[in-house]
């Protein structure tokens, strides 16, 4: 299996359609100040993004227990990468502009029952989860510092299941059927703004 094939197989695992441009990796290591600045508050906003979760719908029970050490672990990332700038006598700069993410926001519906906008945030939330794992892959696997590779492999681990755990509470909550076909759309929406973002080595996505 050649290397592309291999880029090509991990997306489908996760569901994504496009691959990321190759370059990225060598972009990204380039100023792992920036990258790992991103890095961390991608992290914090992942948890922020449970602690809403729990908040918006505090009876769904099966959500709220999965959630809520996900809501640990997403912090614990955050330390664990602010950790990482300070072993390398970096700094953590300022928050900055996540296009990706605003492009699938923009993307949500609108409106409809309680348990419809429950889908729509919860298919964010997963694909946001996938693409992070595909993009912490090839760091773990291209980048050139060992203890990196290491350090980024954790992360990818951790968000294959982040990304499994929301498919499966959609799944939970929402009618399956219905499930697989958002989720199709989300993922042909998402090769689209993949193909349109430039590729810029101080974001994460």
């Amino acid at each position: 299996m050649t290397q592309e094939e291999k880029e090509l197989y991990t997306v489908r695992m996760l569901g994504l359609q496009l691959p990321t441009d190759p370059r990225w990796v060598n972009l990204a290591e380039k100023d792992l100040e920036e990258i790992l600045t991103d890095h961390a508050y991608c992290e914090q906003k992942a948890a922020t993004s449970c602690i809403s979760l729990i908040q918006q719908y505090p009876e769904r029970i099966e959500l709220v227990h999965e959630l809520a050490p996900i809501v640990t672990e997403e912090w614990g990332h955050f330390r664990m990468v602010l950790k990482e700038l300070d072993k390398r006598d970096l700094k953590l700069g300022s928050q900055r502009k996540d296009e990706y993410v605003n492009a699938l926001l923009k993307f949500q519906k609108k409106g409809g029952s309680r348990e419809d906008r429950l889908l729509e945030k919860l298919l964010v939330c997963a694909l946001i989860e996938a693409r992070s794992c595909e993009r912490f892959r090839l760091l773990s696997l291209y980048i050139n510092d060992p203890d990196l590779q290491e350090f980024y492999h954790k992360f990818m681990v951790s968000e294959a299941g982040h990304y499994r755990l929301f498919i499966d509470l959609a799944k939970t909550y929402c009618d399956e059927e219905k499930v697989k076909a958002r989720w199709k759309e989300y993922l042909e929406y998402e090769s689209e703004i993949m193909q349109k973002l430039e590729l810029r080595g101080d974001r994460m996505h």
